[in-house]
């Protein structure tokens, strides 16, 4: 039975990307030796790190005067690399989800942290929209995509004061102006590579102007200075990143990925608008084209568990909703076929005949 991968993250990957993984695991470039035990810093993979960083430049269209680093640590480590780096006296944050609020609860530790806005009181189903960015912060933080909760901030904001943005679910699935932000990072276990690696793409410009001592290894200057090369960066995840990429780039770029994540996230919510035993859980002007999350109306809510184990039985994978929302989630990154939404909404259809 074909297998339709709706995980959270970690994520499905572009089945060549994992079969071209699994072939440098076993020998990379002819060495003779596994990706998983070369030298980082031998002359075969240098040039890895140095293409997925150009590819990262060419496809998100970053101008000059910034710098894409491979890290470790996950987006969680940058929650506080962020406020360590840039957090002089105040900065503001949009709470959007847990994820917002665990990037606010760390900078706290490090100045003033204004919460703008937050929909947290309507179990964040929404994107606050009616706020006011303080002029003196240092930064206006951002999750751009709540996993959680299936809302997206499908727009770069005009902020008054330099942005920073959580896109660990979202990054290349849309165009960004990049210019607006100094810093976007992200896990990249949704869109990008398997767990392990952290992309950041950071302004040159903007490092270096708090006055606190920063260890170095949470110092993005020492990062900058060293090509993500400071200690032994995740040799496998950062070349599965590689050819992730130049898949990204060999399908149309990012604008075809958008176009793709439109076309499967209207897909499966029309049918949750249509299909009476399903009632999606977002607002829907915020409705995330990622992570589409879903429930049954109340007078189906006994049969949750029945579809469940149908939709399981029918070879759906990983559409277990978050247990702070329950319900469904399916989602749906670039990866995913349009074949899988069509094959979650034929299950979705023939659970309401027989019901």
């Amino acid at each position: 039975m074909k297998k339709h991968n709706f995980n959270a993250g970690p994520s499905i990957l572009p089945r060549e990307v994992i079969e071209d993984t699994a072939k440098a695991i076993l020998d990379f470039n002819g060495s003779g030796l596994s990706l998983m035990e070369i030298s980082h810093r031998a002359k075969d993979f240098q040039p890895v790190v140095d293409e997925a960083e150009v590819l990262f430049k060419e496809l998100l269209n970053i101008p000059e005067g910034y710098s894409v680093l491979f890290l470790g640590g996950g987006a969680s480590l940058e929650f506080c690399m962020v406020p360590y780096n840039f957090l002089e006296k105040k900065a503001a944050y949009l709470n959007t989800g847990v994820w917002a609020k665990k990037a606010m609860k760390e900078a706290k530790g490090f100045g003033e942290v204004v919460e703008v806005a937050s929909s947290a009181e309507a179990t964040y189903t929404y994107i606050p929209k009616d706020y006011t960015i303080p002029v003196d912060a240092d930064y206006f933080h951002i999750t751009t995509n709540n996993t959680i909760y299936g809302t997206e901030l499908k727009k770069d904001i005009d902020s008054p004061v330099p942005m920073v943005a959580d896109m660990s679910s979202d990054i290349f699935s849309r165009p960004i102006d990049v210019s607006k932000y100094i810093c976007i990072y992200g896990g990249a276990q949704k869109n990008l590579a398997p767990a392990g690696v952290t992309f950041v793409i950071v302004k040159n410009d903007a490092v270096g102007k708090v006055s606190r001592y920063i260890p170095s290894m949470l110092n993005y200057q020492t990062h900058i200075d060293n090509g993500s090369m400071f200690n032994t960066p995740p040799v496998v995840p950062i070349y599965t990143a590689l050819l992730n990429l130049r898949w990204i780039k060999a399908q149309g770029g990012v604008k075809e990925m958008e176009r793709r994540a439109i076309e499967k996230a209207d897909m499966l919510y029309d049918e949750i608008d249509r299909n009476k035993m399903f009632v999606g859980t977002a607002v829907k002007e915020d409705r995330s084209r990622m992570n589409i999350c879903f429930v049954m109306t109340p007078e189906y809510k006994d049969l949750e568990a029945d579809f469940m184990k149908f939709a399981t039985e029918k070879g759906m994978v990983g559409i277990k909703g978050h247990r702070s929302v329950g319900g469904f989630r399916a989602s749906c990154y670039n990866a995913l076929p349009k074949e899988s939404v069509q094959a979650l909404i034929d299950c979705m259809q023939e659970f309401e005949k027989l019901h």
